[in-house]
């Protein structure tokens, strides 16, 4: 008796690493073990960029308030304590918007904090 084997279901898996592969060079694109190790590696680098993207925002918000209260005369640092100080809960994202959007409306939370 022949053994049974469900070539359905390892078709569709191949044919699911090969549609992720669309768009790659080369062998990675067409080739099954190639495309599947060329997958894993973006899928895994995929998983890491979503945690690394959110750092990177925060650290470019930090970057715009920086500038944004120097030309104000203040640092960064003396500007984020002062505004828990005051208790003005705004979060990096809305100063880095205001900063470089709105600068009147930046200026006057500034000098409501200085």
């Amino acid at each position: 008796m022949p053994r049974s084997v469900n070539h359905v279901a390892s078709r569709a898996r191949r044919k699911r690493v090969l549609k992720l592969a669309k768009g790659y060079f080369g062998r990675r694109k067409n080739v099954w073990t190639v495309a599947k190790n060329a997958v894993e590696k973006g899928l895994g680098y995929a998983y890491r960029d979503r945690k690394v993207k959110k750092r990177d925002f925060r650290s470019l918000w930090i970057q715009r308030i920086n500038a944004g209260a120097r030309l104000e005369g203040m640092s960064y640092s003396a500007l984020m304590g002062a505004l828990k100080k005051n208790n003005i809960e705004l979060n990096r994202k809305v100063l880095a918007d205001l900063a470089m959007n709105h600068p009147e409306a930046f200026k006057a939370i500034v000098a409501k904090v200085k």
